[in-house]
């Protein structure tokens, strides 16, 4: 591959791994071959989980130990209802198709969480507004500034970064990855992460080409999510959207959920009494 000419801003986002438009993410793929599928009779099972669904699919390898939560069966003894107020889950996405399960991720954490949503705009390609619940309000860039006119007033990443006791991000793409490990906060989604308070819990369920995730920088971004005290919730290995075969696949709603919804308890278990909520911020109502 030949890059001619090579402009500044191009060469600081192939530095920092960024793969933003075309020419970034076919740089940011090595030059390695697509593992084969599979033939249907060495396919992994495993035993079933979460109320007996089985699960079919195989884990992806994570390119280096990270800071991993396992969502693991969960023993009758151990009830997942939270006792009123219900925690706070700010959820996110992020440009990647995976961001098509959002409905179906706002629509479990809903069962047990107050939720809030946030979109980026170039996960608005497969985000659908109208078919999210009525009762979960979805940010988006538009709305960083629309209420903020003088100094004083609210602003939008702050209060949302006050209001939420747990963030998740799912999907997390490749890009937004970067940005997060290279501490950018050029749209509402950075922005919040950037401010966010990391003695709370903060998740990532990565999102991306088998390629992307396989790339020397996907190590070195997750690297640094982790120092800040980011957990993540592996991807899995099946058949991605592109056609390809390997690993890079969003976890399952369900399996993401659970792994939140535990870590969530096992906090409230842990402190011995409800979960702490802050004081009610001034957030927008759309």
């Amino acid at each position: 591959m030949v890059i001619a000419p090579l402009s500044a801003n191009t060469l600081a986002k192939i530095a920092g791994g960024f793969c933003d438009n075309l020419l970034t993410c076919i740089r940011t793929a090595p030059a390695t071959r697509a593992p084969e599928d599979p033939a249907p009779s060495a396919a992994v099972g495993s035993p079933p989980e979460y109320g007996g669904a089985e699960r079919s699919l195989r884990r992806s390898r994570v390119p280096f130990l990270t800071r991993i939560f396992t969502a693991e069966p969960v023993q009758d003894t151990l009830a997942l209802d939270f006792p009123q107020p219900r925690p706070r889950v700010l959820l996110a996405a992020s440009g990647s198709v995976a961001a098509i399960k959002f409905e179906s991720l706002c629509l479990s954490f809903s069962e047990w969480a107050e939720v809030r949503a946030v979109a980026t705009k170039a996960s608005l390609h497969f985000v659908d507004r109208k078919s999210l619940p009525s009762d979960i309000i979805l940010y988006t860039d538009d709305d960083e500034w629309s209420t903020w006119k003088k100094i004083g007033d609210d602003v939008l990443h702050i209060e949302l970064r006050k209001w939420a006791d747990t963030m998740v991000i799912a999907p997390l793409s490749a890009n937004t990855l970067a940005k997060i490990a290279g501490g950018f906060c050029d749209n509402l989604l950075t922005c919040i992460v950037r401010a966010w308070d990391y003695s709370k819990p903060h998740f990532v369920a990565p999102a991306m080409n088998t390629f992307m995730w396989n790339n020397p920088f996907t190590n070195r971004h997750l690297e640094t999510i982790n120092q800040l005290g980011i957990s993540l919730v592996p991807p899995i290995t099946k058949r991605l959207a592109c056609g390809d075969y390997g690993n890079g696949a969003m976890a399952e709603p369900s399996e993401i959920d659970t792994t939140v919804r535990l870590a969530c308890k096992r906090q409230t278990l842990n402190t011995n009494s409800s979960l702490v909520i802050p004081v009610s911020s001034n957030l927008p109502s759309s």
